[in-house]
């Protein structure tokens, strides 16, 4: 019952995106405590609800968040896709109907691995978390150009936490980082947000106008090549996290149940990841592969005989 319980509100958060305590305890037939009960029981398991108090608070998913790539497998996937199929048939009900539509557009948007829209290119396949990353700058861009509020749980250098409520204006990409630049209720002024500190985006369901901004201050700073791409494993001290953070975002980076920290990533294997990596010193150890790991001795044990006598 109580794992039943856990995945219809999971479902429920899933279409709706929030819903009240009361509201979900009615339709599982269970009391409000129970229902916060299952609800922490989901996040330790790893999804991302927000526990909003106060007026206008509820129980709530991010835009960000959608089910793993890897939910359903190719062939359980096939068979519910077959099985509702075969149910539509016989019972054309329009919630069959759109049950179906909803997994062949799920399995239209997981093959899209490059574009999120018509007028931003992304390579998912690249850089700490690329799904979670893409999701995340998808439900910006669309907020974006839809003129639609969304309210951020932002993670800054210090780790510190904070809830703000933006007005999306411009994606910017500088220096192979992206941004938000956004209207910042909080702040009431304008403000540039590092993508990758977003921890969740949602829609708060309101609409705003547009604010002028001078663009000549916000150049674009666009650099592509070509090159090999490896799948690296680090170890992370404390005092290099802020940095890491930045560079491969905070989905990348996770911490061992005795608090030590690792990040993963698939990078392109070139001098420029090699500098990346030296600038850290000791505050990262790369874990692998074994030969980046040696190439990073090699090119310390050289720079260490430039100071020697």
């Amino acid at each position: 019952m109580k794992f039943q319980g856990m995945l219809r509100i999971l479902f429920t958060l899933l279409r709706k995106r929030k819903a009240s305590a009361a509201e979900l305890a009615s339709d599982n037939g269970v009391s409000e405590r129970s229902i916060y009960r299952y609800v922490e029981e989901l996040i330790v398991s790893g999804v991302p609800i927000d526990i909003i108090r106060g007026r206008n608070g509820g129980i709530c998913l991010p835009d960000t968040y959608r089910l793993p790539e890897n939910f359903f497998t190719k062939e359980e996937y096939a068979a519910a896709r077959n099985a509702l199929g075969a149910l539509y048939e016989q019972l054309p009900d329009e919630t069959v109907k759109s049950a179906l539509e909803k997994l062949d557009r799920r399995s239209k948007e997981d093959s899209r691995n490059l574009t999120i829209s018509g007028n931003i290119l992304v390579d998912s396949g690249t850089w700490g978390d690329a799904y979670s990353f893409s999701d995340k700058l998808r439900v910006l861009e669309e907020a974006t150009e839809q003129c639609a509020c969304l309210d951020l749980l932002y993670i800054d250098r210090n780790g510190a936490q904070s809830r703000r409520v933006i007005e999306p204006h411009l994606l910017v990409f500088k220096q192979n980082i992206w941004y938000v630049y956004a209207w910042c209720r909080t702040r009431k002024d304008f403000r540039l947000f590092k993508i990758g500190r977003i921890r969740s985006a949602r829609r708060t369901g309101e609409i705003f106008e547009r604010r002028p901004f001078d663009r000549a201050n916000l150049p674009l700073k666009f650099q592509f090549k070509q090159a090999e791409l490896i799948d690296i494993r680090l170890a992370v001290q404390k005092r290099a996290l802020p940095d890491l953070e930045e560079w491969l975002g905070i989905d990348s980076i996770s911490a061992s149940p005795d608090g030590e920290l690792t990040a993963a990533a698939t990078l392109p294997d070139d001098d420029l990841l090699l500098s990346k990596l030296l600038s850290f010193g000791s505050g990262i150890t790369v874990l692998s592969p074994r030969s980046l790991a040696d190439e990073i001795r090699a090119r310390a044990e050289d720079i260490a005989a430039l100071y020697k006598g």
